[in-house]
């Protein structure tokens, strides 16, 4: 696995929309395995594939060690309630701001087997769909956080 490098605030790809995956390759495999490796070595807890300068519909989350989520192609369809917290981005270093997000969300998306599947979260969880996902349409948390605050860097 590679670890690969997080994109920047300021760079056009993180402002694209991605495209689907078409096919499930060895390619886009390894794509998912060197995401999640960048993940963890950075602390995150989600990364879609435009923060490392790919534009396909991809994304890995981890909220609990262990417990790691690949969505391909992934589409919120429902959600409900409605709860304001704090969010940073590896892709955004130093800052947090404060986001409404729905407290629940539930995604369809394909897995790296090719098969379609549902998953719903609450809470840090569905956060992270929501805030992983607006990075495969161009969006960043900045773009909708109040009280953006710069944290001194580690």
């Amino acid at each position: 696995m590679a670890k690969l490098k997080i994109v920047k605030v300021g760079d056009d790809v993180l402002r694209k929309k991605c495209r689907p995956v078409d096919e499930i390759t060895p390619k886009i495999i390894q794509l998912l395995d060197d995401m999640a490796e960048t993940m963890r070595e950075a602390n995150g807890v989600g990364l879609a594939a435009p923060q490392v300068g790919i534009l396909r519909r991809i994304v890995v989350i981890e909220v609990e060690e262990g417990n790691l989520i690949e969505l391909i192609n992934p589409k919120i369809i429902a959600y409900a309630g409605e709860q304001d917290g704090t969010e940073g981005c590896l892709s955004v270093p130093n800052k947090w701001g404060m986001v409404k997000r729905p407290m629940h969300v539930t995604v369809r998306a394909t897995n790296r087997h090719g098969e379609e599947f549902e998953i719903s979260g609450s809470e840090l969880l569905a956060r992270a769909f929501c805030h992983e996902l607006d990075h495969l349409d161009g969006k960043l948390y900045i773009d909708v956080a109040r009280n953006i605050e710069t944290v001194p860097a580690e």
